[in-house]
């Protein structure tokens, strides 16, 4: 089933239950849907990684907004984002633990031949495709640098 139907769902649970936290971030969720079907020209359905990544996308600005929140000690507005990103997070792939991460970049480095960290663009490269979904861009790279400055 697809993440347009799931949400349309979810937003008449949400509307039945009152939950106004879920409300709000799937409605988010619908509004970045509608709009990423509309840039690309006539109704084109989302593919299964376009909805993985508009969904990472979200929950990415849910988190550099809650930072921003929090240094700023706004903890009424780092509160709604923080309620929206776990909403959104239910529709994400489960994400790598660091050692699960720490693993599988290990494996990339040793299938890329990467011996220092001026191959680090080859490995990101690989990387950022085989755990898209899986990872954040932020850790990969931090994880990515690490392993190659050994």
């Amino acid at each position: 089933m697809s993440l347009e139907l799931n949400v349309n769902a979810a937003i008449k649970a949400a509307m039945l239950a009152k939950n106004e936290a879920e409300l709000r971030a799937l409605r988010a969720i619908k509004a970045a849907v509608l709009l990423a079907k509309t840039a690309e020209g006539g109704g084109a359905e989302l593919t299964g990684d376009d909805e993985i990544k508009l969904l990472q996308k979200l929950a990415k600005q849910r988190k550099d907004s809650l930072e921003i929140f929090r240094q700023q000690n706004r903890e009424d507005l780092a509160v709604k984002e923080e309620e929206e990103l776990v909403v959104i997070e239910k529709y994400l792939p489960k994400q790598m633990d660091e050692a699960e991460l720490r693993a599988a970049i290990t494996e990339i480095i040793a299938a890329t031949g990467a011996s220092s960290p001026a191959d680090m663009g080859k490995v990101m490269g690989v990387a950022t495709k085989q755990l898209a979904g899986k990872a954040d861009g932020k850790a990969i790279s931090g994880l990515v640098k690490e392993l190659l400055a050994k």
